[in-house]
Parts: C-alpha cells; sequence; structure tokens
C-alpha cells in the first residue's frame, strides 16, 4: 500500500487494489494544498475547518465521522472516542482515534488528540503496523507527549503530523521535541511511503514531506 501525506493530518492511503482513503481533509485556508481528487473513503477525527473539508473530493466518497466498528468497501474501520483536549471535551469537543486495517496492515491515525492515553485506550487500540500521531501541541499533544504515547502503542512505524513547516502559519512546533523523546528519526525527503513486506522494526519514525 501506499501512504502520502497532504499535509497537517492528512494522509491518502491507497491499497493495492486501488481502492483510496482520505484522512481529515483540510480547506483552502490552511496553506498546503487542497485535495480536489478521487477519494472512496474519508474519515473525519473531528468537525473543524482544518480536518473536515471534502467540498471538492471527488467519486463522492462514503464519509466516516462517528464512532464504532465498520467494514467499508473491504477496510475495517474501528473509530475510538477520545477528546481535543485535557478537559474531556470541554474546551475543543470529541476527537475520534481510526484504525484502518487495508492489505494486511494496521493503522491508527490518532486525529487530534489533546490527551495521554490510558492502558485501556493502548489496549483498544492494539497492534498497530503504522502510527500517525499529532506533535505540534497547543491544539493537540505536544512533542513530549506523543513521543509517550508513540512507545506505549509500540508501532513498527511512526509518522508525526500536525506539526508546524513552511506552509502553514499555525502556532504549534515542529518535529524537534518528538525526535528527542523519540529518540530516531528520518526524513523520507518525500510525501510517499510504500509498504510492501512485513515491517520487523518498532518505533522507527518517518518523517515525511508533504505533497506540493
Amino acid at each position: 500500500m501506499k501512504i502520502t501525506w497532504l499535509g497537517h493530518s492528512s494522509f491518502l492511503l491507497e491499497s493495492s487494489k486501488g481502492l483510496k482513503l482520505l484522512t481529515d481533509p483540510f480547506d483552502d485556508t490552511v496553506g498546503y494544498k487542497v485535495y480536489e481528487e478521487n477519494a472512496d473513503i474519508v474519515t473525519i477525527s473531528h468537525h473543524h475547518f482544518d480536518h473536515d473539508y471534502t467540498t471538492k473530493i471527488k467519486n463522492n466518497p462514503k464519509i466516516i465521522d462517528t464512532v464504532g466498528f465498520t467494514d467499508t468497501l473491504g477496510v475495517k474501520i474501528t473509530g475510538i472516542s477520545s477528546y481535543h483536549d485535557k478537559i474531556k471535551g470541554a474546551k475543543r469537543g470529541q476527537n475520534i482515534i481510526f484504525i484502518f486495517e487495508m492489505d494486511g496492515f494496521r493503522l491508527c491515525h490518532l486525529g487530534d488528540l489533546g490527551h495521554t492515553l490510558s492502558k485501556d485506550d493502548i489496549s483498544k487500540i492494539g497492534n498497530i503496523d503504522v502510527l500517525f500521531i499529532p506533535v505540534g501541541g497547543n491544539f493537540t499533544i505536544d512533542g513530549k507527549e506523543a513521543g509517550e504515547i508513540a512507545k506505549n502503542i509500540h508501532s513498527h512505524i511512526v509518522i508525526p503530523m500536525h506539526f508546524k513547516t513552511s506552509a502553514i502559519n499555525f502556532p504549534i512546533e515542529g518535529t524537534e521535541n518528538f525526535l528527542i523523546n523519540m529518540k530516531n528519526g528520518e526524513k523520507v525527503k518525500d510525501c510517499t511511503l510504500e509498504l510492501k513486506d512485513k515491517l520487523d522494526e518498532y518505533d522507527v519514525v518517518k518523517i515525511l514531506d508533504y505533497k506540493k
């Protein structure tokens, strides 16, 4: 399968059969290039402008924005309830953690998670191959918190998201603090990462470039 980072918290996941799943699409005020191509499935972790813009997506995709389990077009998707802040949603509302099962891989997208995860939360998430985790702080968990959560989930690959880049003016941090806590990090120098074989290593941080 192929993973493409569009910027912010938005990724395009393409299966070996050509199915396209899009996460958290943003509008044109964010700074990255808006997605205007086909998608079969779109998941939305929460309804804020930088995570739920579907107007220009083609192919009339299936929108998933609720917790629970679905088997959509052969993709098993589990939504787990969480919060956008540290006070149970009182400040910024709820957030959905999504787990996708595609091409034999389990991928977890934490959305705009705003708090640390309990042992019960970690247990619900289970074994993960690829973890998409916000690291920028302010609106989400910060680099230190993200490092602790990533180590607890203990996925094979960790892909940071929702951090400061030259394309955006959001008051959030870059990846530096997260990398200090993870003690590793590889810049892929591409917006795309392909998964072909079984993954053996754990907690390997891959920093993707965003799609221009």
